[in-house]
């Protein structure tokens, strides 16, 4: 068995790649820098994955990758993914999470029909929700730059699956976060906070609209759903989320209780950091066919994920 990974030296390609390991696979993984330089979030596995520095938006170049490799499988999930970033570096968002989709496409069917993908789509296709819960048959309104370029990548893996018979997954996935998640993410930023602050490396946090929800799970589980798909003999589309939303409010509730803290004493609220009309709050994905289906079901609640967090970023102030 044999698979590639785009964006494997992310949260969620590092996570898989481990998976796969474990599972017997040969893994190689496609990153933006120098295959040869040193990727954090695959230290644990550095020496057991082979790395390759390719244009994802180069259909020649990934065909090439494609016939030296022979991969059964392929799970693409290089994107940018901070969504208010999206705003900020707009073609860049689309050349990758569109564009860069499309060509992943080409390049499959060009050099073998059968290779199994994997499409990272993403609750933000959602955007303005009809509906909550979201299903997979839940109408797509996207708000954000973000948004609009999974929705593309969303409705192209749809396209080639039916035209051409491809083999293409969409997993929906709903906030999923770790320990490998940089700083600008709300939960690592509040979890290191209120760990920075216990151990008197700060004095006060400042977040945005604390009654922003999320539907929040643990990125450990949501790689398991992505490999799960890939399993079944027919394709499909599948939302992969807890089902539970959460404020920021009970995140840094929870995140200051485990350090024994008050986040009424430390937490200072800050309007520039609001979002907007152009973010909404209320997706929560209800992922149903995905436990019928898939047979994939959560491990990490939402609490046990905050005290994860929080334990990581204690770990890493206290041997920095």
């Amino acid at each position: 068995m044999r698979a590639l990974i785009t964006g494997v030296a992310g949260q969620d390609g590092s996570y898989l790649a481990e998976l796969l390991l474990e599972r017997g696979y040969e893994v190689a993984g496609i990153v933006r820098g120098d295959p040869e330089a040193a990727y954090p979030n695959l230290a644990a596995v550095r020496d057991r994955v082979r790395l390759f520095q390719v244009d994802l938006l180069d259909p020649g170049a990934l065909a090439r990758l494609l016939r030296e490799l022979r991969p059964r499988e392929v799970y693409n999930l290089a994107s940018p993914s901070f969504v208010p970033r999206s705003w900020e570096r707009p073609i860049e968002t689309a050349e990758f999470a569109a564009v860069g989709v499309t060509a992943l496409l080409e390049a499959v069917r060009a050099v073998d029909g059968a290779i199994r993908v994997y499409q990272a789509s993403s609750s933000e296709i959602f955007g303005e929700p009809v509906e909550s819960p979201q299903t997979e048959s839940t109408p797509l309104a996207p708000v954000t730059p973000y948004g609009v370029a999974k929705a593309y990548g969303h409705f192209i893996a749809r396209s080639y699956r039916r035209r051409y018979g491809l083999h293409v997954s969409c997993g929906i996935l709903y906030n999923h976060e770790s320990p490998r998640r940089p700083l600008d993410f709300v939960p690592s930023k509040i979890a290191h906070g209120a760990a920075a602050i216990s151990l008197g490396l700060a004095r006060e946090l400042a977040l945005g609209d604390l009654d922003a929800e999320r539907d929040w799970g643990f990125a450990g589980d949501y790689v398991e759903a992505m490999w799960l798909m890939l399993q079944r003999d027919e394709p499909g589309d599948f939302v992969v989320a807890s089902g539970e939303p959460h404020t920021v409010r009970e995140l840094a509730e929870l995140a200051f209780a485990h350090v024994g803290l008050d986040w009424r004493e430390h937490v200072r609220r800050d309007p520039a950091l609001e979002r907007g009309e152009a973010e909404l709050h209320r997706l929560v994905g209800d992922a149903s066919r995905a436990r019928e289906v898939l047979g994939w079901r959560p491990k990490v609640g939402f609490e046990e994920l905050v005290r994860l967090l929080v334990d990581a970023a204690l770990a890493r102030l206290t041997t920095s």
